[in-house]
């Protein structure tokens, strides 16, 4: 049961370390804002749409958590996509896609904050060398790129630490289908990406993209939307409800792996310095999983609810797509 539950967070992170490529591609014709808006306006009316065939009107409903889905909407749709969008505008998606893999240090931390179960000393020491080796990759071992680093790197630090809480976020809706909670929260981030784009473009701060330019990245757009955001999200929430946040946020550790692997096959050879950094984060990150599996088979996950194992409370993503 737990083998196939795997499959989850294991689809969505590899459709997740493929999209960085896709996404960076994107952004020479649509900026960061606008492109992350029109991403989740049309992934946003999908899960609608499937939402309400499946599980009818009465879906929508917030009972009474309309607050919490709010936040977890804003801070783990907009703030991750915004910020990732922006931070491919200053280092590439193979730097970038480390910054992800921290997740599941993250994620222990919000659970430390939200639930009091704080993680071991070895997990906190293994962060920083976890962050010393993405520094690594992103300075190339130069001192002139510690500019670079910090721009690009204070995004995805904000960008992880949302994508943890909401993380986290999902393991407290047990209660609801994966496709109730995943539609919900992309709702209520998808109004907030609308109001700020509209916003930054009445501003000058951008420009809303002309039809010429969404028809060029339209390929792109077509992944991120069906694979990065509808599929993949469905995916990971799924598995977070089926594992728990600590378990699945594991698998993040597979999202730099695929975005090397793609960046070299498009030709990026990376020096020997990007590969040391690259390796220390993941030895980090792989030792970090290990000290939290253990912990996680000493003290069960308090975020993962009693009735996860209920078939009727899970959707599998891949069938509902493709109804």
């Amino acid at each position: 049961m737990r083998s196939r539950a795997a499959a989850f967070p294991l689809l969505a992170a590899l459709s997740w370390g493929v999209m960085f490529p896709v996404l960076a591609s994107a952004l020479t014709w649509v900026d960061p804002l606008n492109l992350t808006t029109a991403r989740y306006l049309f992934a946003t009316v999908i899960l609608l749409a499937l939402l309400l065939l499946r599980e009818g009107v009465a879906a929508l409903r917030s009972g009474g958590r309309g607050v919490e889905v709010a936040v977890l909407g804003v801070v783990g749709f907009a703030g991750f996509n915004l910020l990732t969008n922006l931070a491919l505008e200053h280092a590439a998606p193979q730097q970038i896609s480390l910054f992800v893999a921290t997740t599941p240090l993250v994620t222990q931390l919000v659970r430390w904050a939200r639930d009091g179960v704080r993680p071991r000393p070895a997990l906190l020491a293994l962060s920083l060398v976890a962050l010393l080796g993405v520094g690594l990759v992103i300075t190339r071992g130069s001192l002139a790129g510690l500019g670079q680093f910090g721009l690009g790197g204070l995004m995805m630090i904000g960008a992880v630490v949302g994508w943890g809480i909401y993380t986290h976020g999902a393991g407290r809706f047990g209660e609801w289908s994966p496709l109730r909670y995943t539609t919900l929260t992309a709702l209520a981030g998808t109004l907030f990406m609308l109001a700020a784009s509209a916003v930054a473009d009445l501003a000058g701060w951008q420009h809303a993209p002309a039809g010429a330019d969404l028809v060029a990245v339209a390929p792109q757009l077509a992944y991120a939307v069906i694979v990065g955001a509808v599929i993949a999200v469905l995916a990971w929430n799924t598995g977070v409800q089926r594992l728990g946040s600590a378990n699945a946020a594991l698998f993040m550790n597979l999202v730099p792996v695929t975005t090397f692997v793609v960046q070299i096959a498009r030709g990026y050879r990376p020096g020997p310095v990007e590969l040391a950094g690259a390796a220390l984060t993941i030895a980090s990150l792989v030792a970090a999983n290990l000290v939290t599996r253990a912990r996680v088979r000493a003290t069960p996950p308090v975020d993962r609810p009693a009735a996860v194992s209920d078939p009727v409370a899970v959707v599998d993503p891949v069938a509902v797509v493709a109804r």
